[in-house]
């Protein structure tokens, strides 16, 4: 049995940078036809010389692949309707993280307070430059996202020309906000159509299934592979494949992130089959997210799965994958 995909995109991608990103970049620009970007670096992408110096780093990495980054900055309220005019031919979205709530993000929103954000976000409405959100507080962590609904009701109601991305959504309360309100879309992972809490910390913790948001409960994977397996409109793939060094993931204080880039189209494609909802594959890794982002341009690629063995590699360089050393299903086959 195969399975075609056309054009696969990953609309939530940590890249990193230096060599991570030279390891990591071309396991996904061999497959994928795009990617939106996360701007977390060190320090973040908060300029437009940043933004195009990054483009250009991530282009080397690539290797000539058919390939096109899509790119973001790191949101602040300061930015002008003047700034980002200058930017948005090079621009994707504008992703938002609170202060402290996930990996380099010290830099993020302390507060959301309306009248604070209103310049920005009503720029970012008038040129149609998405919102991409990591959706939590600094609640109890099993509670951050939930709690952070009311945050995106908010958003959404104030700003009903934003187009709004919940990124890596995990929760049930969430996925209940997106037919509430016009403007609202989710990503979701592959990871967390798998895992629930008990499979990261259940027995022996498991540190490459350790990410923010954490996985929750049975019930939230329930809804989110409700919506991905029915080809919900508003929902597309994103990774959030988040690499570190196998060094900074087992260890105390273990980094959150799971790195998923190399094997991500042949377990979605397992999934899908197994779910007998192959059908709605490609809406799910392309046509959702060309439809919800409707300025990108996308190059041409074709992916040619086969029911036939892969070992996952136990690392690729220093990362170790989701699945590190067992046999899928499925293979890729060919790209053309």
């Amino acid at each position: 049995m195969s399975i075609t995909l056309n054009s696969p995109l990953d609309m939530h991608l940590h890249l990193r940078d230096e060599a991570m990103l030279n390891t990591v970049g071309p396991l996904t620009s061999d497959t994928f036809s795009g990617a939106i970007i996360m701007p977390n670096l060190v320090p973040p992408v908060t300029t437009k010389e940043a933004l195009l110096a990054y483009k250009e780093r991530i282009l080397k990495a690539c290797n000539n692949d058919a390939f096109t980054p899509y790119m973001t900055l790191f949101f602040q309220a300061t930015y002008t309707k003047e700034f980002l005019e200058s930017v948005k031919d090079e621009l994707t979205a504008i992703k938002l993280y609170p202060a402290g709530i996930t990996t380099n993000s010290e830099g993020g929103l302390s507060g959301f307070d309306v009248d604070e954000l209103r310049p920005t976000l009503d720029a970012m409405s008038e040129l149609n430059i998405p919102l991409c959100v990591h959706g939590e507080t600094n609640g109890f962590v099993m509670d951050r996202e939930a709690e952070f609904v009311s945050i995106y009701e908010m958003l959404a109601t104030n700003f009903p020309k934003l187009k709004i991305i919940m990124e890596h959504i995990t929760t049930k309360e969430s996925v209940e906000a997106l037919d509430r309100f016009e403007n609202l879309y989710a990503t979701i992972t592959l990871h967390h159509l798998l895992i629930t809490l008990d499979d990261v910390a259940g027995g022996m913790l498991q540190p490459h299934l350790f990410c923010k948001p954490i996985a929750k409960r049975p019930e939230d994977r329930e809804a989110l592979q409700k919506v991905a397996l029915e080809g919900h409109p508003k929902v597309m793939f994103g990774s959030d494949s988040a690499p570190h060094p196998q060094h900074a993931k087992e260890a105390c204080g273990c980094a959150a992130g799971v790195f998923t880039a190399p094997i991500a189209l042949q377990v979605l494609t397992e999934f899908f089959v197994e779910h007998s909802s192959v059908e709605k594959l490609q809406a799910f890794v392309s046509d959702n997210a060309q439809s919800i982002y409707t300025n990108i341009e996308i190059p041409s690629k074709t992916i040619i799965l086969e029911e036939k063995k892969f070992k996952v590699p136990n690392k690729y360089a220093e990362v170790v994958p989701m699945f590190a050393g067992e046999t899928l299903k499925y293979s890729i086959a060919e790209i053309k």
